[in-house]
């Protein structure tokens, strides 16, 4: 599945929507391997706060990353069921947890814009991006960087 296509209006970029803290984040959706409830994840003794743990996703290992924790926000005290988001880095499957899942937007590619100087900075370092909807401003998940810390965040 491909995630540029090519239109009348120029290259066109499909992104999977999801609220963390309140806040619009966009995956491309090239990324994203499926959106699931996640259950009986199990903690992993010694890792960081930001490792939610460990889970069997149809066969699978996934290392759970509870975003709120990489993005430096504070715990959902709703009590709402998160959400996860299944991606893929060299092989190895990572859900990442989110409050609410969205839908799928197909915006311009050179809509793109660069990260605005007053993002907040813990979004800024995760960020591939922003796009400017209406009345509200999607910041582009750049995955390798959210998953870049893995190894570290294992060993923590």
């Amino acid at each position: 599945m491909s995630s540029k296509t090519q239109s009348s209006e120029g290259a066109m970029v499909e992104y999977v929507t999801a609220m963390i803290g309140g806040q619009l984040f966009g995956l491309p959706i090239s990324r994203v391997q499926d959106v699931f409830m996640p259950e009986r994840v199990t903690r992993v003794p010694l890792s960081s706060r930001e490792i939610a743990g460990v889970l069997n996703l149809r066969g699978r290992i996934v290392t759970v990353v509870d975003m709120r924790s990489r993005l430096g926000l504070p715990r959902d005290e709703d009590g709402k069921t998160p959400m996860a988001v299944g991606v893929d880095l060299r092989g190895e499957s990572y859900g990442l947890l989110i409050d609410q899942i969205g839908e799928v937007l197909r915006l311009p590619e050179d809509g793109k814009e660069e990260n605005p100087v007053n993002l907040d900075p813990r979004m800024a370092k995760l960020a591939g991006g922003v796009h400017r909807l209406d009345g509200q401003l999607m910041v582009v998940l750049d995955v390798d960087r959210v998953l870049e810390l893995a190894p570290e965040m294992m060993a923590a």
